[in-house]
């Protein structure tokens, strides 16, 4: 990677972003936006291509690639029940008074994972070690840990290895690397 790819991310990660734990190897594509009400942490060796966003409480692991254009953003971002008031005008995550759904809610994406162009992670989901989700997918549920999920909604179509003996051959080697 080119000096001023590393400059750039060192800047990302060390100023514009300081107040999330970002660890090291980590690179963003242009136009990345990352905010959460209280934490982001993203392990090792991470990437997240252009245009992707993480905009809710995130915990993320080491050896994971986002595409191009993901999302992983809250699915109670604004309060649509609140009576006598347009959603537009509703209370949402981002008001410091805000105590509907969502708040609170942790999406955790595991170890070795990689996410699709355009696909879309809601909030509150445990995306296992091991996962691939299919570009444009919608995740809204739980994943199986070493599975392939995809489709709106996400459903897992098969498992990432052919085999036991592969996929604990895998599991052995990617523990000395991540």
């Amino acid at each position: 990677m080119n000096k001023i790819k590393k400059l750039r991310d060192q800047w990302y990660k060390n100023v514009v972003w300081r107040r999330y734990k970002i660890g090291k190897g980590f690179h963003c594509g242009r136009g990345v936006f990352l905010w959460a009400r209280d934490e982001i942490t993203i392990g090792d060796d991470f990437y997240i291509g252009k245009y992707s966003i993480i905009e809710t409480n995130c915990r993320i692991g080491n050896g994971v690639i986002l595409a191009n254009h993901v999302g992983i953003v809250g699915r109670y971002d604004h309060n649509y029940q609140q009576v006598g008031t347009a959603v537009r005008l509703a209370r949402s995550i981002r008001d410091k008074d805000y105590d509907w759904k969502g708040k609170g809610e942790m999406t955790t994406i595991g170890n070795d994972v990689w996410i699709g162009f355009g696909a879309i992670v809601m909030s509150g989901v445990n995306i296992a070690d091991g996962t691939i989700v299919a570009a444009g997918s919608v995740i809204t549920h739980d994943t199986e840990p070493y599975s392939i999920y995809a489709g709106v909604p996400a459903r897992k179509i098969r498992d990432r290895f052919d085999n036991e003996e592969e996929l604990s051959k895998h599991i052995d080697l990617i523990k000395q690397t991540l």
